[in-house]
């Protein structure tokens, strides 16, 4: 920590025994002994405040990250449900226009209507959508067996 040599620490040690004398020495020297140990735990303390504090700006950078990725994440999936609402509402609209046409036509002129009909299911001779799959002559034939 000092960078003292053995040398320099036994001219120091030397220095103590005349100064402070034989009979204090020791005492001097568990309370030198301690006020060194109470630097070092400060130090180390400092160190770990120190540390915690890097962690808590890191962690403060990743928490800012986070958010932005959110906000721009969020404002992605507002334009795609508004997007979504556009093509609703017109597609609405579109069906509601064609619906009052429709109405318009059948008001006015009930042949029209089933032109229009005709045209949205097929040809006029066209078959059902769902068949039974019974003929004419067995249905015939039911009918009777059940009567």
């Amino acid at each position: 920590m000092f960078d003292i040599g053995f040398s320099e620490l036994m001219l120091i040690g030397m220095v103590a025994l005349v100064v402070i004398g034989p009979e204090r020495l020791p005492k001097v020297a568990r309370t030198v002994g301690h006020l060194l140990g109470r630097v070092q735990r400060y130090v180390s303390d400092v160190k770990s405040d120190i540390q915690r504090e890097m962690d808590l700006d890191e962690l403060k950078k990743l928490q800012t990250q986070v958010k932005d990725s959110a906000r721009e994440l969020e404002s992605s999936f507002r334009g795609q449900v508004s997007d979504v609402e556009s093509s609703i509402r017109r597609t609405t609209e579109q069906a509601g226009a064609e619906l009052s046409a429709l109405e318009k036509q059948v008001k006015g002129d009930p042949s029209a209507a089933a032109e229009s009909s005709a045209g949205e299911g097929g040809a006029a001779g066209a078959k059902p959508q769902l068949e039974l799959g019974l003929e004419a002559s067995h249905a015939a034939a039911v009918r009777d067996k059940s009567t």
